[in-house]
């Protein structure tokens, strides 16, 4: 049997823009994907700690270093500029791999750069 689990998370990442006429998607910086795992095209949940609002999209690929979280499309509807959000990838696993598996963490600071990053530990 699979579960469904935290893959990795962005916590606390505060939205830089937000374009309801773009093709839709959420732009992160490349940097906050390496560190976390999270890659191009993978579908994230996306919780605004302001507004309340969840909403999954997929994500594009930022500029490194820029600290942008863009939400495009629909969504930005749901959200606004300078709000706070968790960004969170699930994934499918075995009993097995769920007692190995780490979910990277990133914490996210001022500029919407990586303060620290935590490993949740299986139990």
């Amino acid at each position: 049997m699979l579960r469904e689990v935290l893959f990795a998370k962005i916590h606390g990442a505060s939205v830089t823009q937000c374009d309801p006429d773009y093709v839709g998607s959420i732009t992160i910086d490349t940097d906050l994907l390496d560190a976390t795992g999270l890659r191009v095209n993978e579908k994230v949940l996306v919780c605004d700690v302001d507004s309340g609002s969840r909403f999954e999209t997929y994500i594009f690929k930022g500029e490194p270093g820029s600290g942008i979280i863009g939400i495009n499309g629909a969504a930005a509807r749901l959200t606004a500029p300078g709000n706070t959000v968790l960004i969170m990838s699930f994934c499918h696993m075995t009993a097995e791999e769920m007692a190995q598996h780490h979910p990277k963490v990133a914490i996210i600071g001022e500029g919407n750069r990586i303060d620290r990053m935590i490993e949740y530990a299986p139990h």
